[in-house]
């Protein structure tokens, strides 16, 4: 049979299988993911041996690792990347080293020779991206501080992947691997790297911006894969990984206005053929051998799961992450790559590894990474009994009274969860106004530098009880939760609103899905981003066809105090569609604050002489406090009066603009200056 027919029947073949064990897993609540690699043991060569071409299945799984690793590129940024050196290069390089060494010294004391043990080390070392970002992005947990730091130590394990197969021939005492030789491939790699991404920020910019003057998809879609298909290829030809050279180039072209585009073209063929890589992964279980050796595997896989969890722990501790935040990165990263069964295969054809050793080792790497998944969603689970254990983790995280203790207590004031962007706006609004407000965030060095800075911002986990009793919940007015890990801001949510069901909780989230639930837990208000978004687009675009603004203030509130369920619904009934409208026509009223520098201030009434000049008319004002009504013509407007203004709306916009200094009067003076 023709080698494209054997192709298609086993592709058939993978969906077919794939289609019912993957809506069993969704029905019964459990990851895709693990139906998928079941799929592949099931119809696998150790399995039914459905699938003839083994070897062309996996070369489409390599796609779908590259356009996943390409895809998460774009939503980081190179500032972003610059902002987790850190991470990565401590992270990462302490948790391969550390790891190597203490499996390379366990195996040798159980009577392993040296190279095999540190090859084994090697083995051990690296942990799956693929999976552990996919399931990262499926909980909305890839921007949350867990999810930050693992995605920085994954980053240096497939920088690694270059190193660990140099090593690999002079770990087996074979030629093919001198100082000399090793020196210049690593210095070719990062001079690939150096080229991409100088390439990714001139050419490629340059190339799309040609292209999209076409106005075709087509071309748009196939320029977007043959780059990060390109960049993959031309990084293996150099010996880098291929998901890492697409990491790069989608790193790169994140910062495109192209960005959102290429993620929304490429995101189907990423799903199709990354489904394809997770059967591919399940194919090479050999049930055989697990049912024949199924206490070593399962020590061997207790013994990584154990290790791996401890080890990332104890260097994330050391990057100044709480003890939570640490499990839950350690647990996330307890399974072994992807890449490792490439190193494998390297390995056996050196002689660092055997048949049976060779055979336990794929066996334990599946089921950690089957485990993955389940892990990942335990991990909040074990972080909190652990911190439990040691009586709410006071014994190990910093001490809370030595923090802030000199400074007094606030009442009345903000509590902001999250030092991050948003966080960091609205400190500098209250610092600007003299709202009292103080900060929590578990960033240690956000820390640091908002103290070298001047704000009030502490180091703790909100999701302890005797932290937010320490920052003062029980006294505050408002609580602002403005972080990126959904599990903390529920827990905070409903802590909060335990210590102080007084305190007015408003919470920040990226999905409306969440908005139902944070309520129940307390929230007063929750500002989903997706829908944000939505607000501040349709709000530009009514502006731009004239519409008055406190008609879509009025219009905006309306939205947010329904909870935006005219975006929630799929269409709007005609009868709200009619009021939509009506409202738009209907007579308002608007207050007007009187700065100091309005060129109303001074004059009266009957000088402005706003009804024959706008339409508008000024009912009443509101000075120090009291409200005058049935004003006269010689009423006389001073600095910091609030007018009361009736109209339709544009007859209000021509007369805030006036009052303003903005009409005739202001664009007059406004030539004038200009001319100047």
């Amino acid at each position: 049979m023709p080698h494209g027919l054997t192709l298609l029947e086993d592709l058939l073949v993978l969906l077919l299988a794939s289609l019912p064990i993957s809506y069993i897993s969704s029905r019964l609540r459990q990851p895709v993911i693990v139906g998928f690699m079941l799929t592949g043991i099931l119809i696998g060569p150790y399995g039914l041996k459905l699938v003839h071409d083994v070897e062309a299945v996996e070369m489409l799984a390599e796609i779908g690792v590259i356009l996943l690793l390409f895809t998460i590129g774009l939503e980081f940024s190179l500032g972003r990347m610059v902002e987790m050196k850190k991470l990565v290069l401590a992270g990462g390089g302490g948790q391969v080293v550390l790891t190597i060494l203490l499996v390379a010294v366990f195996e040798s004391m159980l009577g392993m020779p040296a190279p095999q043990a540190a090859f084994f080390g090697f083995l051990v070392a690296l942990s799956s991206t693929a999976i552990v970002l996919k399931t990262y992005l499926d909980r909305a947990e890839i921007d949350a501080p867990h999810g930050k730091a693992g995605v920085g130590i994954l980053i240096f394990q497939d920088l690694c992947i270059v190193p660990l197969m140099l090593m690999v021939p002079i770990l087996s005492g074979r030629e093919g691997s001198s100082p000399a030789n090793i020196a210049i491939k690593m210095g070719t790699a990062v001079g690939v790297v150096a080229g991409l991404i100088f390439a990714a920020r001139t050419v490629v910019p340059f190339l799309f911006g040609h292209l999209v003057r076409l106005r075709s998809k087509e071309v748009f879609i196939i320029f977007v894969v043959l780059v990060s298909l390109g960049t993959a290829w031309l990084t293996s030809q150099f010996g880098l990984s291929m998901a890492l050279g697409a990491f790069i180039a989608g790193v790169v072209l994140s910062e495109s206005e192209y960005s959102h585009q290429i993620v929304a073209d490429i995101m189907p063929f990423r799903d199709v053929f990354n489904s394809i890589f997770f059967i591919s992964i399940g194919m090479l279980l050999s049930v055989g051998f697990l049912a024949s050796n199924p206490g070593s595997v399962l020590l061997l896989l207790g013994g990584v799961i154990i290790g791996k969890s401890l080890v990332v722990i104890f260097i994330s501790r050391l990057l100044g992450l709480s003890l939570r935040i640490a499990i839950m990165v350690g647990v996330g990263l307890a399974q072994i790559g992807e890449f490792s069964f490439i190193l494998a295969k390297s390995g056996v054809d050196q002689g660092l590894i055997g048949g049976d050793d060779y055979q336990r080792f794929l066996a334990a790497s599946i089921l950690s990474m089957i485990a993955t998944p389940f892990l990942i969603a335990a991990a909040p689970r074990i972080a909190m009994a652990v911190g439990r254990m040691f009586g709410g983790g006071a014994r190990i995280e910093p001490q809370i009274d030595e923090i802030g203790a000199d400074k007094p207590k606030l009442n009345d004031h903000v509590i902001i969860i999250g030092y991050g962007n948003n966080g960091r706006n609205l400190a500098k609004v209250l610092h600007r106004v003299n709202i009292p407000y103080t900060v929590l965030e578990l960033n240690s060095e956000a820390v640091r530098e908002g103290r070298r800075t001047g704000v009030p911002i502490e180091y703790g986990d909100a999701m302890r009880r005797e932290v937010l009793a320490h920052i003062g919940v029980a006294r505050a007015r408002v609580l602002v939760v403005a972080i990126s890990d959904p599990l903390a801001t529920r827990h905070t949510v409903a802590l909060a609103h335990e210590l102080n069901p007084r305190v007015r909780i408003i919470v920040r989230t990226r999905y409306m899905s969440e908005a139902a639930d944070l309520e129940k837990l307390g929230a007063n208000q929750v500002i989903p981003e997706e829908f944000e978004t939505s607000v501040e687009i349709f709000s530009r675009v009514l502006r731009e066809y004239g519409v008055s603004r406190n008609v879509i203030a009025r219009e905006v509130d309306d939205i947010r105090r329904r909870g935006y369920e005219m975006f929630r619904s799929p269409s709007l009934p005609l009868a709200e569609l009619e009021q939509i409208a009506a409202a738009f026509a209907s007579t308002s009223t608007e207050p007007v604050h009187i700065s100091a520098e309005s060129s109303a201030v001074g004059k009266t009434l009957k000088d402005l002489d706003l009804r024959r000049s706008t339409g508008a008319t000024v009912t009443a004002a509101v000075r120090n406090g009291e409200t005058e009504i049935n004003l006269g013509p010689d009423f006389r407007i001073e600095a910091d009066d609030i007018l009361v203004i009736l109209g339709k709306p544009d007859q209000i916009e021509r007369a805030m603009d006036l009052i303003s200094g903005q009409g005739e009067e202001g664009e007059k003076e406004n030539a004038e200056q200009a001319e100047i």
